[in-house]
């Protein structure tokens, strides 16, 4: 992967913490400089972890899927960014949670890196076999998910809702994973 594929690739990765640190945000309603770092924290770590998790599971069983790794990742990417796009058109539902309890923080954190673990196995179907390699794409995805959630923070509390629904960053985030499947099928049908 190059260097703009990387961090585009965490930029989309970061669009679900974006908008869960909107809406905490917009609950908040004031800078908690402790929670708000908390949540910005656990949103990065969750993020940077996840895609190593999902490495190691789909590298010990590489033998089983070298076959078809590119259309393995080609679905997980082209799936989790079809989903986010759909979930980007649903109406924003109140949402009754604390952002600034580290119970609630730590569940968001989990539900936010899900699609980081599924990146993780498009990682290992596109031919990363090192280890070492990873250190690069997770140390991005772990700070840009970690900056994203902090701005996230912040343009909640400072503009709240109106802003959230005319963004729509989840669905970027989403026709990003897609282009990307879309390119690993492209390079290894074709080169």
């Amino acid at each position: 992967m190059t260097h703009i594929e990387i961090w585009t690739l965490a930029l989309a990765l970061a669009m679900d913490c974006f908008t869960v640190a909107i809406a905490g945000g917009v609950i908040m309603k004031q800078c908690k400089w402790r929670p708000m770092l908390h949540m910005a924290l656990f949103f990065g770590l969750f993020q940077a972890l996840n895609p190593l998790i999902g490495w190691t599971v789909a590298d010990a069983s590489r033998s089983l899927i070298e076959s078809v790794d590119h259309w393995i990742a080609f679905a997980i990417l082209g799936y989790l960014g079809a989903r986010m796009i759909l979930e980007s058109f649903k109406e924003e539902e109140e949402k009754n949670f604390n952002p600034e309890s580290l119970k609630v923080i730590l569940t968001m954190a989990i539900a936010t890196s899900i699609d980081a673990l599924a990146v993780g196995v498009s990682f290992s179907c596109m031919g990363i076999e090192a280890i070492n390699r990873l250190t690069y794409p997770i140390a991005a995805i772990g700070f840009v998910s970690f900056a994203m959630s902090i701005c996230g923070l912040l343009l909640g509390i400072k503009f709240g809702r109106k802003f959230a629904r005319r963004l729509r960053a989840e669905m970027w985030g989403g026709i990003i994973l897609i282009i990307i499947g879309i390119k690993v099928v492209i390079e290894h049908t074709y080169y």
